[in-house]
């Protein structure tokens, strides 16, 4: 006997399987959110030297805030104030000569910037002046944030297979509900880098122990749309973040606001069984019972009950032996495999900086950057449904391959269009 069979016993898709679906929805809401974090936290305002110290001079002092800026920060090319270099002391013949400038001697801020706050009450820019020659450093919260996912990826998968699914979830949810608010509450900069990778570290477990998790209690049949729905939770996270990003613009509290979801998934938690087909490939078979006339029970398949013994369990054929630990080097172990694994991590290496790349450059349009946020969002939408329909009317292979040649000429075009010209 199989698993499968249990499942087609039972109903492999029916209330059960749907609330397991529902919980990991709450759950992966806030993944999206802190993903896209650093388009927000980390954004950069307008910004110019701090001049106030010039006002010791009564000359400086009785000029208008435009005057002031005109003798003491020098123009770009663009006509706007230098963000990072002011005069080395206030030119005064600029009010009426600003022809020519070259000549004149600038010097880096002497005593820090003053930002735009028309947007963004605070963000990790203004908060440690992390622009000039330290912007590498605002940049470098974001790598920071997905090498946490990435050892996070190659953990919570192993950790989830040695003590089960239900446990690390929840591990999954406290911990980086913990790191992510207390990074909310940093006192320097890298007391939130430290923070930040936790918090990538931690959450990813979310995303992968309940994707697992779910496809692991629906039948074969069903695992299609469980993948799609699960997807699809990215995509409403990551179009309501636009809003709360809009209505909570200081970086701490945004993060908190982003965060807070994950207390409800914390509650629903509790619902959340343990994979039935986890616990008999470990030999825990009376737990396995359990969950399986609980899912019997919600799906109204009683009569099924009677069937699900212990000793009918034991004879179950798993996939896994018991007698042997898997690890990433399976994947490079035989040849197809080798293959395969080269294949796919070529692929999403391709996907994942594309994806990213357009993601973290909502800005590059000149355009509104909450709307371009939402506009990124929405069109996912429609591209996961059509999917759904696509993988069985032309395969799963062409499905892969016209996307991938799809996305490749949008971006050419992209390319070969000239700045400005957008709209």
């Amino acid at each position: 006997m199989k698993f499968e069979d249990i499942l087609a016993d039972i109903n492999g898709f029916g209330r059960f399987q749907i609330m397991i679906i529902i919980i990991s929805f709450i759950g992966r809401f806030t993944l999206p959110c802190h993903f896209m974090l650093n388009n927000f936290i980390a954004a950069v305002p307008s910004h110019h030297c701090d001049i106030s110290s010039l006002d010791v001079d009564d000359d400086f002092r009785s000029l208008s805030q435009a005057e002031k800026l005109a003798v003491s920060i020098p123009l770009q090319t663009d006509g706007t104030p230098d963000s990072c270099r002011m005069f080395a002391e206030p030119q005064y013949h600029l009010l009426f000569n600003s022809s020519n400038i070259t000549q004149l001697q600038t010097v880096p801020c002497q005593n820090g910037w003053v930002y735009d706050n028309s947007t963004f009450k605070s963000t990790l820019t203004s908060e440690w002046d992390l622009v000039c020659d330290r912007r590498g450093k605002n940049k470098a919260t974001a790598t920071i944030f997905f090498v946490g996912v990435m050892f996070g990826a190659m953990s919570f998968g192993s950790l989830s297979d040695r003590y089960g699914r239900r446990i690390m979830l929840l591990v999954s949810y406290v911990t980086g509900m913990l790191f992510a608010i207390a990074s909310a509450f940093s006192t320097s900069y890298v007391m939130f880098a430290v923070l930040r990778f936790l918090t990538g570290f931690c959450i990813t477990g979310i995303v992968i122990v309940s994707a697992v998790l779910s496809v692991e209690w629906v039948d074969i049949e069903h695992r299609k749309l469980v993948g799609v729905i699960d997807s699809l939770s990215w995509t409403f996270g990551n179009t309501a973040f636009p809003a709360i990003a809009y209505l909570v613009n200081d970086w701490r509290w945004l993060t908190v606001s982003v965060t807070s979801p994950v207390v409800l998934a914390i509650i629903t938690w509790r619902w959340m069984p343990e994979s039935a087909r986890w616990l008999i490939a470990n030999g825990k078979l009376e737990q396995a019972q359990f969950y399986l006339r609980q899912c019997a029970k919600m799906n109204q398949r009683e009569d099924a009950i009677d069937s699900l013994k212990t000793e009918t369990l034991s004879t179950i054929v798993v996939t896994e032996k018991r007698d042997r630990t898997y690890s990433s080097l399976d994947l490079i172990r035989t040849p197809k495999m080798r293959r395969l694994a080269l294949r796919t991590g070529t692929l999403w290496f391709c996907v994942a900086n594309s994806f990213y790349g357009i993601s973290f450059n909502i800005t590059g349009f000149g355009l509104n950057m909450y709307l371009t946020q939402l506009t990124y969002a929405l069109v996912e939408l429609p591209a996961k449904v059509s999917v759904y329909y696509l993988l069985d009317k032309i395969g799963r292979r062409t499905t892969e391959v016209g996307s991938l040649v799809l996305a490749a000429a949008c971006l050419g075009i992209n390319i070969a269009v000239p700045k400005g010209k957008y709209l």
